[in-house]
C-alpha cells in the first residue's frame, strides 16, 4: 500500500474563536450538525467503512520473551553505577547529570544541604520575570531541605542507597507524591490535600534516595501536546522563552533543559514524554506497556498510557528505568514481565544491529528535522549499524485508532466533571473533550480491532530490523501565539504535526527513545525515535548511548542549575 498518512492544514484558533467552536460543539443541536464533518476531518470514516476479521485487543500487553535472568539485571545497576568513578566514559551535555551530582558529593565538592539551599532559589527564580519558564508549578522548602538533610547523613555516612541518593527529581503532576496535591493538570483536582501515598515509581525513586522536588507543569489533563497551561501558566521552552516546551509532560522537559533536575518523571499517552523531551533537547523513554507501573497515576488513558523516565542524557534515563522498572503488586498489568535489564549497554559498537526506515514516514517532517535525522542514522551506520527500507501500511488508520481510544478514555476519566461545569477546563481541553463526544462506542470498538491489526503488523516487522528510526516530531518547538498566560488557543495542525511520529508506540504498546541530535540553524533541539520490539528498551537506550556520543547539542538559553 502507498504511504497514506495525511497532514492537517487547518486554521489555528485564537482565544475568541477557539471559544466559538467549542459552543457549537458543547451545544447538542449544533453538534449533531457538525458531527458528520467532524468524523469525515478526523478520518473516522475510514474505520467505519473498513471490514476488520480482527478480534479488538483493549490492552497492547505483549508476551514475555526470552531475556537475561535476574542476576544480568542486578549487573546492570551495578554498570550504571561504575560510571559515576569514569567520567570519560559518560558523553558531553549541556545539563548537568545525575553522575554529576553523584560524582561532586563524593568529592565533597557539593553536598545535597548546598544544593537544596541553591535550588530553592532557583525553581522561585525560574518562576519569576517577563517570560517565567513555569516548569515547577509546586513545591515545599522544607520538605526539599529535609530530604537534603537526611541524604547528606547517608553519604557522610558512606552509606549511599544509590547514584541517585541526593539527587533533585521533579515528578509529572499526573502522579502522586507525597506532601504534594494531584491536579492533572487542573484547577478541579488536588483540592483535598495531599496524596494518600506515593505513586510506585515515586516510591521506588524515593528508596534510591533520589530527594522530590515537586510538582512538574503539564498540558491540562495530558490532552494537548504544546504544555499550554492557563492555570499554572504555559510553560516555556529552555532554548526559546517565546516557544512552547512541548506536552503534555511540559515542566518534567523544561526543568531539565534548564538544570533544576537531571530526572524527571513524565507520562506518554500520546508522545507525552518524548515530544517535550525532543522540542527540549532532552532523552525521553516510553517504556513497553505494562513495563513500569501506573500505581498512583491519574486515570487519563488505561489503555494507552504509559510511565517513564526522561533525563539529560541517556544514562540519566537508563537509570531511572532501572530504578522503577519492574513487577509492581498494585498494578496488576505489570506482573508478567520479563526481568529488566540492560545488556550491552555501554557497547557503542553497533555491528550486527539493523535499523528500520521507511523512507516516506521518516521524510514527512520539516526539511531542517529530516536533514538532522538523516545525519544520525549516518552516524548510526558509522557506528557498524545496517539500514534496512522497510514498509509501514495502514498509518492513517493507526493514527484513527489512536485518536478514538485516547479521546474516548480520557473523555470517560473526565466526564463527571465536564459534564457538571465544562467552564472549568481550558478552551483547548474542552474542544478535545467535545469531539471524543462525536465518537461512538463501535468507533471505539473498531479501534481496538485496529490496534490487533497494528501488533500483528509491527510483529513482522521486527522479524526483519531490531529498531524503526523516525524523527521524533514532525516540527520545531512552535511558538506561544497567546498573549497572555489565561489565553488558550489551539492548533490542529500543529497536534498533528507533533504526534506524527508517536501515536503508533501508544497504540501497541512498543517502547520508543527518544535523543537528541544536531541542533537547528536557530540552535532548537532536533530528536530521532527509535522504537523497538516488546521488552527491548535495553536495545534503544544501547542505540541511544552510541549515537549519544557522536553528538554536540547545544546549550538552552536560560540555565538555572544548582550545581
Amino acid at each position: 500500500m502507498p504511504y497514506d498518512l495525511k497532514s492537517f492544514h487547518l486554521p489555528h484558533l485564537g482565544d475568541r474563536a477557539l471559544h466559538s467552536v467549542v459552543s457549537l460543539l458543547e451545544n447538542a443541536y449544533s453538534r449533531r450538525l457538525l458531527e458528520p464533518l467532524v468524523i469525515k476531518e478526523t478520518g473516522v470514516n475510514l474505520l467505519r467503512d473498513l471490514r476488520f476479521c480482527e478480534a479488538p485487543t483493549f490492552f497492547p500487553l505483549h508476551p514475555q520473551c526470552r531475556a537475561p535472568s535476574a542476576s544480568t539485571a542486578k549487573a546492570s545497576l551495578a554498570v550504571l553505577q561504575g560510571l559515576v568513578e569514569q567520567p570519560e566514559k559518560r558523553p558531553e551535555s549541556p545539563m548537568p547529570s545525575t553522575f554529576d551530582y553523584a560524582q561532586a558529593y563524593r568529592k565533597g565538592q557539593l553536598t545535597p544541604t548546598q544544593m537544596a539551599d541553591r535550588l530553592v532559589a532557583q525553581i522561585e527564580a525560574s518562576n519569576q520575570g517577563k517570560a517565567p519558564l513555569h516548569a515547577i508549578i509546586a513545591t515545599m522548602d522544607q520538605d526539599i531541605r529535609r530530604q537534603a538533610r537526611e541524604s547528606e547523613q547517608r553519604l557522610k555516612a558512606g552509606k549511599a542507597l544509590s547514584v541517585l541518593d541526593g539527587v533533585p527529581v521533579a515528578v509529572k503532576d499526573e502522579l502522586d507524591a507525597v506532601p504534594y496535591t494531584t491536579t492533572a493538570g487542573t484547577i478541579i483536582y488536588g483540592q483535598d490535600g495531599s496524596a494518600a501515598q506515593d505513586a510506585t515509581v515515586v516510591s521506588r525513586l524515593r528508596a534510591a534516595g533520589a530527594i522530590i522536588i515537586g510538582k512538574a507543569n503539564m498540558h491540562e489533563i495530558g490532552i494537548g501536546i504544546t504544555g499550554a497551561n492557563i492555570h499554572y501558566g504555559h510553560c516555556r521552552n529552555p532554548y526559546d522563552l517565546d516557544r512552547y516546551s512541548g506536552g503534555s509532560s511540559s515542566g518534567s522537559a523544561a526543568a531539565i533543559a534548564a538544570g533544576l533536575c537531571p530526572l524527571a518523571l513524565g507520562a506518554d499517552g500520546g508522545g507525552s514524554i518524548r515530544v517535550p523531551a525532543a522540542l527540549c533537547g532532552v532523552v525521553g523513554l516510553k517504556p513497553t506497556y505494562s513495563r513500569v507501573s501506573k500505581n498512583g497515576a491519574f486515570p487519563l488513558g488505561w489503555s494507552v498510557g504509559h510511565i517513564g523516565p526522561m533525563g539529560a542524557t541517556v544514562d540519566d534515563v537508563a537509570l531511572g528505568y532501572a530504578t522503577m522498572a519492574g513487577p509492581d503488586v498494585l498494578d496488576a498489568s505489570s506482573l508478567q514481565q520479563p526481568p529488566v535489564h540492560l545488556s550491552d549497554y555501554l557497547k557503542s559498537n553497533l555491528k550486527g544491529l539493523k535499523l528500520g526506515v521507511f523512507s516516506p514516514w521518516f521524510s514527512h517532517a520539516v526539511p531542517e528535522i529530516v536533514r538532522h535525522c538523516q545525519l544520525a542514522v549516518e552516524q548510526l551506520k558509522a557506528l557498524g549499524a545496517t539500514v534496512t527500507e522497510i514498509e509501514i501500511d495502514e498509518l492513517e488508520l493507526q493514527r484513527v485508532a489512536h485518536a478514538i481510544v485516547i479521546s474516548t478514555e480520557m473523555l470517560c476519566s473526565m466526564q463527571p466533571e465536564y459534564d457538571a461545569d465544562a467552564s472549568r477546563f481550558a478552551g483547548d481541553s474542552r474542544l478535545a473533550l467535545s469531539i471524543g463526544r462525536c465518537f461512538s462506542s463501535t468507533d471505539y470498538i473498531r479501534a481496538q480491532r485496529m490496534r490487533t491489526r497494528a501488533i500483528q503488523l509491527y510483529e513482522q516487522l521486527f522479524q526483519k530490523v531490531d529498531v524503526i528510526v523516525t524523527p521524533s516530531t514532525g516540527i520545531l518547538a512552535p511558538p506561544i501565539l497567546a498573549k497572555n498566560d489565561d489565553r488558550c488557543e489551539a492548533s490542529l495542525t500543529t497536534l498533528t504535526d507533533l504526534m506524527r511520529f508517536a501515536f503508533v508506540g501508544n497504540l501497541t504498546g512498543l517502547p520508543a527513545l527518544t535523543v537528541p541530535v544536531t541542533p537547528s540553524e536557530e540552535g532548537l533541539p532536533v530528536g530521532l525515535q527509535l522504537m523497538g520490539a516488546p521488552w527491548q528498551e535495553h536495545t534503544l537506550l544501547r542505540v541511544g548511548r552510541a549515537l549519544e556520543q557522536t553528538i554536540r547539542r547545544s546549550a538552552p538559553k536560560v540555565r538555572f542549575a544548582p550545581i
